[in-house]
Order: structure tokens, then sequence, then C-alpha cells
């Protein structure tokens, strides 16, 4: 869908509304850029945002319906759209007159294009206003892609800076990176421009150039706790605590990922596929594939005694003192 978007905006066919929702922040970020900059090709484009979580969503209309000064068409960005979504009663901070934005959408202006952005996973379908916003607007899905897909999106990016980048080292860039679009884009630009003229990215490449994240170390860690190669979990341990990362943050990580694993082993053993799974726990299917593949997997009972030792360090690094580093490193020299 936002290919076939994206394109009519290079046709300079652009809509006097657009509404995006969903949680990936590339496809946000990449339809207000091709907008702004299809708008300002021959001139400056005007471009205000809002947010809608602190500004009343008349002030969006009253922009909208003031003649731009220094271009044609002037660019509002309204984000955070929470009137489109399920809410408590009561709950908002701002008191948004919808009966006003109603009236408006049925008449925009031609000379403003209003993105409205509601970075939520799901809309209320039952609200008056999101059935309008439907009809009225170009109404885009960012929501996050699929293994396979995910691999096809990472090799046209490379590609449009013509370079090859070879399947293992997709594999590769994806579990050290993860799924957030916008910093495998960074990463690809910089092996990219690293390559100079040459053109195939390998796993070497991206193993030895790409920034390694803290989720991506701390599942490390684990998957080192587990095989029972206590070296090499002391080695990211060490590594991280030389980058100043706390003891207590690293416990949560680690029982996060224990939970998650023992999720996913507990719904593929009950039938579930991958793809169905990743619903499910709302976890990238990447992720599920990664800890499905494994050779080795832990019994339920060692995940569950090692997340009840988790609890036990987190207890005593919030109410104890000395040398706090010691406890995680006692896990993790035991290796259950």
């Amino acid at each position: 869908m936002f290919e076939k978007v994206w394109k009519e905006i290079e046709k300079g066919t652009i809509a006097p509304i657009y509404c995006i929702y969903g949680e990936e922040a590339y496809f946000i970020d990449e339809t207000i850029q091709r907008i702004k900059k299809v708008l300002s090709k021959n001139e400056e484009v005007e471009m205000t945002t809002f947010d809608l979580e602190e500004t009343p969503v008349d002030f969006v209309i009253d922009e909208a319906d003031t003649f731009p000064f220094l271009s044609e068409r002037k660019l509002i960005v309204a984000k955070n759209a929470t009137f489109l979504k399920a809410a408590e009663r009561g709950a908002e901070k701002i008191d948004h007159d919808l009966k006003r934005l109603e009236n408006w959408l049925k008449n925009p202006s031609d000379f403003a294009v209003v993105i409205f952005i509601a970075p939520y996973e799901k809309l209320d379908e039952r609200k008056k206003i999101t059935k309008l916003m439907k009809e009225t607007s170009v109404m885009l899905h960012a929501e996050a892609l699929g293994e396979k897909d995910l691999a096809v999106w990472i090799q046209s990016e490379a590609a449009s800076w013509g370079k090859k980048i070879e399947d293992d080292a997709v594999d590769k860039l994806v579990e050290m990176v993860g799924e957030n679009m916008n910093q495998l884009q960074m990463e690809i630009e910089k092996l990219a421009l690293y390559l100079g003229d040459e053109v195939v990215i390998s796993k070497e490449l991206v193993e030895n150039l790409v920034a390694i994240t803290l989720e991506h170390d701390a599942f490390k860690m684990l998957n080192a706790y587990l095989a029972h190669n206590t070296q090499e979990a002391l080695r990211i341990y060490h590594d991280l605590l030389r980058q100043k990362e706390e003891p207590i943050k690293l416990v949560g990580l680690l029982a996060n990922n224990i939970r998650t694993m023992n999720s996913v082993y507990y719904l593929h053993k009950k039938g579930y596929p991958p793809t169905q799974i990743s619903k499910q726990l709302n976890i990238h299917p990447y992720r599920v594939k990664i800890m499905l593949e494994r050779k080795n997997r832990p019994t339920e009972e060692r995940l569950l005694k090692a997340l009840n030792e988790l609890a036990e360090i987190d207890l005593q690094l919030k109410t104890t003192g000395g040398n706090r580093e010691r406890y995680l490193e006692m896990f993790l020299l035991k290796s259950l």
C-alpha cells in the first residue's frame, strides 16, 4: 500500500488529507519526507507540526484554512491523533472539537496537505470520526514487515545504494540491529558508504561495522548462558559493565527474554505456527524464528528456575549494597 501511494506522490498526485496509523515509525517518517520533497520541488514549503496530545485539533484546522505565504500548498503534520483510538472517558488530556473536525474533513482546504499520525496498533473502528477519516483521507497502516518482506526491503535498500547484500548478512543485520526499519536504514547507509566502489555487503562486514544494541547483547548473553558457555556469557557481561550498563537493567532484559522464550516454546508445542506466535506475543517473526531454530532448547523447568533466580537477584540489587556486579556474575557462573 505504501509503495503505491509513494509512487502517486512522486508523480505529484498528493491528497489533501492522509491518516497514517501503526507503530512502524519508518513508514510514517518516509511518507512525510516524500510529500515534503515533492511540495518543495519548486519552492520553499511551509511545514507546521502539532502534537494533538497537547494541542486542540482546532489549531490544525485553523492552520490548514490559513493561506500560505511562501508556497502554493503548505504541509501540516498532526501527531498523536488520540481521538482515533479507544480511550477511557475523561482520560484525554485535551478536549478536541470533533464536530468541527468532522465538518472540515468533508470540505478540506485545497492549499494544505494535512497528515494525521496515529502511532497505535489499532484504531477504534466504532467511532464516527474514525469512519469519516477512512472515507475522506488516504488511510495507511504503518505495521512492521514480516520476516520475508523485511529481507526483501533490506535488499532493496542496499540496491538503492548500488550494493548487494548476502542472505546471511541480512540475517546477521536483523539479529544485531533488530526490526526497527529506521535503524536498519541508517546501518545500511553506513555499510554502503564504507564499501565505496565495492559492491557486496558480507556477513563479516556487518559483524565488524554495525553498532550492537543493548538488547542484542542481552540476548547473546542469555543464549551463551543457556548453552553452558560461561566464558562467553561473562565476556559479554563484563563488556556491558565497561559500557556503564547497570546490572539491574541487565537483569530485567534477561528476565524479559526468558519469559518471551518460554511463551514461544509453549505456543509452538501447542501447535501454533510461527506467524501466529508472533502476533499472539506481539514480537517480530524474526525473533520467533531465531528461538525455534535453536538446536538444544532449554526445558521449561530450566527457564522457570532461571527466572526465579533473576527475581531474587533483582530483589538483592534493590535492597542490599556491596558489590552489585557480583550478583549477576554468580548467576552466569552457575549456568544451570
